[in-house]
């Protein structure tokens, strides 16, 4: 999930006067004569890649390409030590592998910089931190022999990113450094495609010392915002519909939307009180919204999509299920070899899990949680974020997020570790 409300508005206003936007952009800028947009840098945070930005901050960063079983090219982002503890390059250290939201990429665990991003915190409290990127986001737009400008490349929900993408990246990163287990962290569609893999393939149990969610999305019965869920019941004709008028990827990455985030959401423009209203569309939580990252979170945010995964989505909604991906009853048959969409095997989940939510956040209603913990076969353990306001996207943008988070999910990794050792 993202910020959708601001992202599609200025799409679409992008879309539909472009000319006059980009003047509007040329008057803002003449009209607050500002030589740099922050003063501090920020701007140019918004423009670089990931390992361009971890670099930015003095920060040891690796790149690797893994290919899945069905010919999907991933990328994935290495911080391997800290830069100002736990520094030494080559020294032995536990893994953390972390997965992303709908929408998003890796750039969501360090965007907000050095001591804020959890991946920067992570490194420097001795992790080894490898970040996931799912097929179709910016980082991940390449196959053996499809091209994304073609609809086969976008035949995936996140049933396949749970059941490939997640087992191919964690194999991998097992494999480069010698482990034969990892901590995982997922924030929302992160964590439903850690409950797919073990639903799916529960040898994976196995290589999981710790998994803590971040608002765990799986049941979605009482959650989601208002217009998903006026949508869900009509998930599948939107589908067929996208696909037969060639929508087949939503909000990829945008130039024209980050140059609108710098000009419209930047500190000083007088419109940047309406980027702060847009976050009501998903809940906005102002003790914890740092209004000046805007234009940087726009920079990475969106980062693309198939259109399949916010139909399967709007699929559990309407069916108050948790169930792979429903095509035709036809093509169900072909695929699962029954007529409907079975349901994912929440049994088969033996890892210990920390289920982290918040009680603003309208994507993961404490009903929805209490279902998946009763339904997860192993220790669950349910985590309250301990501030009512705390919401969805504080889980990775908020201002007090390594207090009221971090801090928690570093402790419990660590206690895990120490039984490990001794």
């Amino acid at each position: 999930m993202s910020r959708l409300g601001l992202l599609m508005g200025c799409c679409l206003l992008g879309i539909a006067e472009p000319k006059t936007f980009s003047s509007y952009f040329d008057d803002q800028i003449q009209s607050n004569h500002l030589q740099d947009l922050h003063g501090h840098g920020l701007i140019e945070d918004a423009s670089l890649k990931v390992p361009e930005l971890v670099r930015k901050y003095g920060y040891p960063v690796e790149v690797y390409e893994v290919t899945t079983r069905d010919d999907y090219i991933l990328t994935m982002h290495r911080i391997p030590h800290g830069k100002d503890r736990h520094n030494t390059a080559g020294a032995q250290r536990p893994v953390v592998f972390m997965m992303h939201g709908i929408l998003s990429s890796s750039a969501d665990w360090v965007v907000m910089g050095p001591g804020k991003g959890l991946a920067y915190i992570l490194a420097e409290e001795g992790f080894d931190v490898w970040l996931g990127n799912a097929r179709g986001n910016r980082y991940s737009r390449s196959h053996r022999s499809l091209d994304p400008d073609e609809a086969g490349f976008w035949e995936f929900s996140w049933d396949e990113i749970g059941n490939i993408d997640v087992p191919t990246m964690i194999d991998h990163a097992l494999a480069q450094t010698g482990k034969q287990q990892l901590h995982y962290i997922g924030h929302s569609q992160g964590t439903t495609s850690f409950f797919v893999m073990l639903s799916l393939q529960p040898q994976y149990n196995y290589k999981i010392i710790s998994m803590n969610a971040l608002a765990p999305v799986a049941y979605m019965t009482h959650s989601g915002p208002i217009l998903l869920r006026a949508a869900a019941p009509f998930s599948n004709i939107l589908n067929r519909l996208f696909t037969l008028i060639g929508i087949n990827e939503v909000l990829p990455n945008s130039r024209m939307l980050r140059e609108a985030g710098e000009q419209l959401c930047r500190d000083g423009a007088t419109t940047q009180d309406l980027c702060d209203l847009a976050m009501f569309i998903v809940g906005w939580n102002s003790e914890q919204f740092n209004k000046t990252m805007v234009p940087v979170q726009l920079g990475h945010i969106p980062a693309g999509a198939s259109a399949r995964q916010l139909a399967h989505y709007g699929q559990n909604m309407r069916s108050k299920q948790f169930s792979r991906f429903h095509h035709s009853y036809l093509k169900n048959i072909l695929i699962y070899g029954t007529i409907e969409a079975p349901l994912y095997d929440l049994s088969n989940i033996r890892a210990p899990v920390h289920l982290h939510y918040a009680a603003a956040d309208i994507f993961t209603h404490i009903d929805d949680v209490n279902k998946l913990q009763f339904h997860i076969g192993g220790s669950a353990q349910i985590i309250r974020v301990p501030l009512e306001s705390f919401n969805h996207f504080d889980f990775l943008w908020g201002i007090d997020a390594k207090t009221l988070v971090y801090d928690k999910v570093i402790d419990i990794m660590k206690s895990y570790d120490q039984i490990h050792e001794a």
